[in-house]
């Protein structure tokens, strides 16, 4: 697609060890990125990094706790310490987190997921701002959700869910700030996605909270009862972060096959 070639630009992308973010990061390069390819654990970054470095692209692996200032402060000077500029960032790390009704929900399992993928967003836009600008602007995509910004019907995922619609807010409140340095923003939001995600989702006590109904065909009009790739999720993210969007900013995209339009 025209516009879409990211040739001598760098890019960082989070929760790159797997999903959407590993999607992302090697469809980034694969369109001539340098990608900071950020993970939980270094060798889960690692991972991601081989599989672009085998197919001809450039990338670094990074580990970082995204909740914690220091940590995300120190991720990017030694970003820019390799690297001197960068011009994308996809805010993509995140966690299901503990699901339960909220009179059993804790303060603490509220506070880790929330700063997991609300704050975790915040910081990682907050520390990038620095090289984003010295690079002239660039553009940032963030992950959020159709849970919480178009579809209520996961009782159980308050803390999740607010946390997605806080990130859609997020990302509207930053573009009107940004523009004036020419950094977009805008923000992805993935329905049913094949990803191993839930592998770091917690359910208790949910099963007789959500109201009963039956989708026959699927839940997702679009494909029935298959979700969708996070391959499809990073071209959505890549056309974002490049010059073919170049007059969008503040914008929300759900990617999911019409299904927070019947589940919602």
């Amino acid at each position: 697609m025209f516009g879409m070639d990211f040739g001598n630009r760098s890019a960082l992308v989070t929760g790159a060890g797997s999903g959407i973010g590993r999607s992302a990061a090697i469809a980034l390069a694969r369109r001539g990125a340098t990608v900071a390819v950020v993970g939980h654990s270094h060798s889960s970054a690692q991972d991601t990094v081989d599989v672009i470095t085998r197919a001809g692209g450039t990338a670094r692996p990074y580990a970082a706790e995204l909740s914690d200032p220091q940590a995300v402060e120190a991720l990017y000077e030694e970003v820019s310490g390799r690297s001197g500029r960068l011009d994308v960032v996809v805010a993509n790390a995140g966690i299901n987190g503990v699901w339960a009704p909220i009179d059993e929900l804790t303060p603490d399992e509220w506070t880790r997921t929330i700063s997991v993928n609300l704050t975790g967003t915040f910081l990682t836009l907050k520390y990038a701002l620095s090289l984003l600008r010295a690079a002239g602007g660039g553009s940032v995509v963030v992950t959020a959700s159709v849970n919480g910004t178009r579809m209520f019907s996961n009782s159980g995922a308050s803390a999740y869910s607010s946390s997605k619609a806080g990130q859609v807010a997020f990302t509207r409140m930053a573009a009107v700030e940004l523009a004036k340095d020419r950094i977009r923003v805008n923000v992805v939001c993935p329905g049913s996605i094949s990803t191993d995600i839930g592998d770091n989702t917690e359910q208790r006590g949910t099963e007789g909270l959500r109201l009963p109904v039956e989708y026959p065909q699927g839940q997702i009009p679009l494909t029935g009862r298959t979700p969708g790739s996070p391959e499809q999720v990073a071209d959505l993210i890549c056309f974002l972060a490049s010059d073919a969007a170049s007059h969008i900013t503040g914008t929300g995209v759900w990617i999911d096959g019409a299904q927070s339009l019947l589940v919602g």
